[in-house]
């Protein structure tokens, strides 16, 4: 990465960079913390004039989540921004954005969900809408947010997809943290993005359709089957647009992150911005002797089992990271789906689960440190002790 390019900017000023190159024709947004300043940065360009958006200002989250479905529906390229309790109001349109097919990207700052109230980072709110229909990117820092946002057009829009995106970076963490980004240029990134024309517009009265029917027995399980189609059709054509993302701007995404796994013992999994503080302690380790691995899923919807099964089969111990719980006593969300992809394996990792940092907690080196001893321990001995850890809690 060239150091001429790199501009301090937070992860949210970056993402709202990233909607000024696509330059939507339409936002519409209400502001929650700490996605806030998306949305208010995106907000002084259209000021500027330096978009053409139509920036719609509503009443709610769910009234931005409406207008996004009407204006996606019309053919309009469609961005909005969230978090949180946000997220949460949105839960009844958000589930038809999806069902209907409608290519909407929405950066999502990710926040711990009420109640009690907290406005700091954890996973239950995207985790929450896993099943809602939505593709679902985590980004590890500032710059992967700006450059997931990008890929994230080209993906929603992509003719054998049509379904709506979430860009997912860590409230405050990396949202408000101010990190080097390189920005691309702009032309670079028209070009990338491309226009979009969608094939059947709500406005085109000669050609009339319909949006948002009554869909009773006759039809609705058939429309179920089609969107899931479109899930399986993303696993395979989302590598495809990283490969062209990659090409054009020299970059190296992937549907996963592989870091020191190849001849690793042990190795734990994780999303989004706690990978960067337990890559440092794979290097300690490493250094120490010790064969350890770290995976980061980029992509957890749709889920990548063929590469986690790939990448993760020849451990002898693996420990899944959760920023969240499902309430379900068996783990979190990251970890049930790991253990069932794993389930395929014919040779599998003995798998614990960790959950972590709920409601802002910060997580330490020395605490990644206790996983990779625990996992040592389990490969040791062949047996896992505990199913399921809650790291950094007070009992």
């Amino acid at each position: 990465m060239s150091n001429k390019k790199l501009i301090p900017l937070t992860g949210d000023q970056a993402v709202a960079e990233a909607m000024r190159q696509i330059e939507p024709d339409v936002v519409a947004a209400y502001p929650i913390t700490p996605a806030t300043e998306i949305v208010m940065n995106f907000s002084q360009f259209v000021a500027d004039g330096r978009v053409a958006t139509e920036l719609i200002p509503v009443e709610s989250e769910h009234s931005a989540m409406s207008a996004c479905v009407g204006s996606a529906a019309a053919g309009a390229r469609t961005m909005t921004a969230t978090s949180a309790n946000g997220l949460a109001l949105m839960w009844e349109i958000v589930y038809i954005a999806a069902s209907t097919r409608l290519p909407i990207v929405m950066p999502v700052v990710n926040r711990a969900l009420s109640g009690p109230l907290n406005i700091h980072c954890d996973h239950s709110d995207t985790m929450g809408a896993r099943d809602s229909g939505w593709i679902q990117i985590y980004a590890e820092d500032a710059q992967e947010a700006y450059e997931n946002t990008i890929v994230a057009m080209r993906i929603a829009e992509h003719n054998k997809i049509l379904l709506p995106v979430m860009v997912c970076q860590d409230g405050f963490i990396t949202s408000h943290a101010v990190e080097g980004v390189d920005i691309f240029p702009d032309g670079e990134v028209k070009k990338f993005v491309g226009e979009y024309k969608i094939a059947h517009s709500l406005l085109d009265v000669d050609n009339p359709v319909t949006y948002g029917p009554l869909d009773l027995q006759d039809f609705y399980f058939e429309h179920k089957r089609q969107q899931a189609d479109a899930m399986k059709n993303a696993l395979e054509i989302i590598p495809e647009v990283l490969r062209e993302f990659n090409d054009t701007f020299k970059r190296s995404h992937d549907l996963v992150e592989e870091y020191f796994l190849a001849d690793a013992e042990v190795g734990i999994i994780v999303l989004s911005s706690t990978a960067g503080t337990a890559k440092t302690v794979v290097d300690s380790l490493r250094k120490k002797g010790l064969k350890v691995g770290l995976l980061r899923p980029r992509f957890f919807r749709p889920f990548p089992k063929e590469r986690i099964i790939k990448a993760l089969s020849h451990l002898k111990a693996l420990a899944v990271l959760d920023r969240s719980d499902s309430f379900a006593a068996e783990g979190g969300p990251l970890f049930s789906e790991i253990r069932a992809a794993m389930y395929e394996s014919g040779q599998r990792p003995l798998i614990t689960d960790y959950i972590f940092g709920l409601g802002g907690r910060d997580i330490f080196p020395q605490d990644i440190e206790k996983v990779f001893k625990d996992l040592e321990e389990i490969k040791k001995t062949g047996k896992v002790k505990s199913l399921v850890n809650y790291l950094g809690v007070r009992d």
